[in-house]
């Protein structure tokens, strides 16, 4: 199945250029205010990372909240035999999940790259619609 994949055509980048990569995009627009969404969100990413996509996280909205340093430890109220909002971002973290922030949220909200979680990644909205439009496939939460 997975060799079927990597032998259809990925239609070339914006820039004309072929793409030879596999990409799948998770989309996470659910913060603090609905973790289960959150967790499914990190969840799938890691799962896309394991079946060897490069696989990106891209937070909008309430995940933008999620990616600040400290806020995970401050605000998440973990469930007793639920994953926590931690175990999952680690895991994806580890599986090698690209996460990227929207600039337009972060600076709505007054977060500057440096109150970021390392390795987030700051882009704007064009990045997501280029990333989608040559993606095998995306979710959102």
């Amino acid at each position: 199945m997975r060799e079927a994949l990597k032998a259809q055509a990925i239609p070339p980048g914006r820039d004309g250029t072929a793409r030879t990569e596999d990409l799948f995009i998770v989309l996470c627009a659910s913060g603090f205010d609905q973790p289960d969404r959150v967790r499914s969100a990190l969840m799938f990413a890691t799962l896309a990372a394991a079946a060897e996509y490069r696989t990106v996280l891209y937070c909008i909205q309430g995940a933008v909240d999620v990616m600040v340093k400290g806020a995970v430890e401050r605000f998440e109220k973990p469930v007793e035999g639920v994953p926590t909002i931690a175990q999952r971002l680690q895991e994806a973290i580890e599986t090698g999940v690209e996460i990227q922030c929207c600039s337009q949220t972060m600076a709505n909200k007054k977060f500057s790259p440096e109150e970021m979680l390392d390795g987030v990644k700051v882009e704007g909205a064009m990045s997501l619609i280029e990333l989608a439009a040559g993606s095998k496939g995306s979710l959102s939460f």
